[in-house]
């Protein structure tokens, strides 16, 4: 069976990879569009990362039987091309939760404790004589109250770690959860009331711009925006004006609007933000744990039987 991995692999990864028996297996990086172009007229499996696939893809993979989402957000892909052609989507919820999950509590303590400030200026020499103003601006994250937008399986594995920090654990959902650490809240509620506010939703139609200005102006004064999910949840532009006028101490962002973020992006002026580029996801761990069903759904895929996580 004949594989695409549309992304660059390490050595690391691409060794492991190379051992899985049965597989065809052609790493192609997302830069490399030539190779793509090469590639999707024989690919069977498309094990699809980042970079969109598009309804001229498809159309180009006359072979194509399955786009395997390596990750859980499948809003990358062009759904109705797919299955329009009879080519299942699969992603791969809860394989990448415990990294996303770290990384949410990283760039909350970043945020509240200005860790990229602190790292730039030591780097230049300048660490040990920060301005006495500074120090106002320096948060613990235990004591807080912590809002979970969201109670998926990367806030159940938050929750925990936030209450024994000492944090008060809000959350809000489509309902109330009996099993949820923490306090149910309604959005708007949850927003008023949170110290830090953490997404954890996908983006649909229904989400989409849904941390906007009006959203913006009801979080707390001096709170902290978290956004580990996707870019397109959030009002980027309401969300850097909250940033400069104060209303929000800081945000730690791993996902944004548009991806790369353009270097003319006026967030990247901000001295209280943390930035990272959409790699949440990415630790051996979520590797190990993905590429292991992915593997599974191809030799489903061959035998005729039902695949894993199947979107469409």
């Amino acid at each position: 069976m004949k594989v695409m991995l549309h992304y660059d692999a390490g050595p690391g990864l691409a060794a492991q990879l190379a051992a899985l028996p049965g597989l065809e297996l052609a790493i192609c990086p997302e830069a490399d569009t030539a190779l793509y172009a090469r590639l999707l007229p024989e690919v069977e499996v498309i094990w699809h990362v980042l970079r969109p696939i598009s309804a001229a893809d498809i159309a180009a993979a006359p072979k194509l039987r399955l786009i395997q989402k390596i990750g859980v957000g499948v809003n990358t892909i062009d759904l109705e091309a797919a299955r329009a052609r009879g080519i299942a989507v699969c992603n791969l919820p809860g394989t990448n939760s415990r990294a996303v999950a770290e990384m949410a509590l990283l760039l909350m303590l970043g945020a509240l404790r200005r860790i990229s400030h602190f790292d730039a200026e030591t780097r230049a020499g300048r660490g040990w004589s920060q301005p006495p103003a500074l120090q106002d601006g320096l948060f613990e994250l235990g004591g807080r109250k912590v809002g979970l937008v969201g109670y998926g399986a990367v806030p159940k594995l938050l929750a925990p770690v936030l209450q024994a920090l000492g944090c008060e654990v809000l959350y809000t959902a489509r309902a109330p959860k009996p099993e949820a650490i923490g306090a149910y809240r309604p959005l708007e509620a949850l927003l008023a009331e949170s110290d830090v506010v953490s997404l954890h939703i996908p983006e649909t139609a229904e989400t989409r711009g849904l941390i906007n200005a009006a959203a913006i102006a009801r979080m707390k004064p001096g709170a902290v925006l978290v956004n580990t999910a996707r870019g397109g949840l959030v009002d980027q532009a309401a969300l850097v004006a909250a940033l400069q006028s104060g209303h929000l101490a800081a945000a730690g962002l791993d996902v944004f609007a548009a991806e790369p973020l353009d270097p003319m992006d006026p967030l990247l002026g901000l001295p209280n933000v943390v930035l990272a580029p959409h790699v949440a996801w990415l630790s051996t761990g979520t590797f190990a744990r993905s590429f292991s069903i992915a593997a599974e759904n191809c030799r489903r895929l061959q035998g005729n039987e039902a695949l894993l996580n199947r979107v469409i």
